[in-house]
């Protein structure tokens, strides 16, 4: 199945639609009974389930880092092409002079296009180049500590009716499924989305999350285990 994301691949994804665009057609199908269970990157889907939906399962989390393809590390006056407004921001919060150019497309298009639009690196989910077999893409890869991935990133999340988590459970990671869910929530309540500079990571025994100006100018970053209280003390920093 193809959603609206993978159809357009040049339009910025506040033009395509609100609703995550990668999952919303296999939402769809879920609720209509033309699927029984949907396979999503966890990073796509937005931060709260849609009513009658649920996530049964989550795999085992792979690498959850952001890679820098192209170059092994951060430079002033780089051009580094993403889509991201949560990568754009902590790119610019590293290194205020940087260009950051939008970027869309499968992994292959968008390697490509670094090279055609003579772009000094590219920033991708490290997950997906070691899921194609192509890791050694990844010049840098960018810890947590520099450069907060997206709630659920590395991580599948096998999406199911309400009622029906018998169907996919066999194959639950429970420490990522913990982890992933605390991300959600946390991004959920600061409020945030595939537009908004916010992230949230659980590395298995704390939650980091951050919000941002999408410029760079400000960012705030506040670890803890409570979501609820974590996304409160990131919403009065904003203010």
């Amino acid at each position: 199945m193809t959603t609206a994301g993978d159809r357009d691949r040049t339009s910025p994804f506040g033009e395509i639609g609100s609703r995550g665009v990668f999952v919303k057609e296999l939402e769809e199908a879920l609720l209509e009974g033309r699927i029984d269970v949907a396979v999503h990157s966890a990073k796509d889907m937005t931060s709260s389930d849609l009513e009658g939906l649920t996530v049964g399962a989550y795999t085992r989390r792979d690498d959850p880092r952001d890679a820098l393809c192209g170059v092994d590390a951060i430079r002033p006056g780089m051009r580094i092409g993403t889509a991201s407004a949560r990568r754009r921001a902590q790119l610019l919060a590293l290194e205020p002079t940087l260009s950051i150019e939008p970027l869309r497309g499968n992994i292959d298009t968008r390697l490509r296009k670094r090279g055609e639009r003579g772009l000094d690196a590219i920033v991708l989910a490290a997950c997906g180049l070691d899921r194609l077999g192509i890791g050694g893409e990844a010049g840098l890869r960018l810890d947590p500590g520099v450069m907060l991935p997206e709630a659920g990133q590395g991580a599948l999340a096998l999406q199911v009716r309400v009622g029906e988590e018998e169907l996919v459970v066999a194959v639950d990671d429970y420490e990522t499924h913990v982890s992933v869910e605390a991300e959600r929530r946390c991004v959920a309540l600061i409020g945030g989305g595939c537009l908004a500079p916010v992230a949230a990571h659980h590395d298995g025994s704390s939650l980091t999350a951050l919000i941002a100006a999408e410029d760079g100018s400000w960012i705030e970053r506040r670890s803890g285990t409570d979501p609820e209280l974590l996304a409160a003390e990131l919403l009065a920093a904003a203010r």
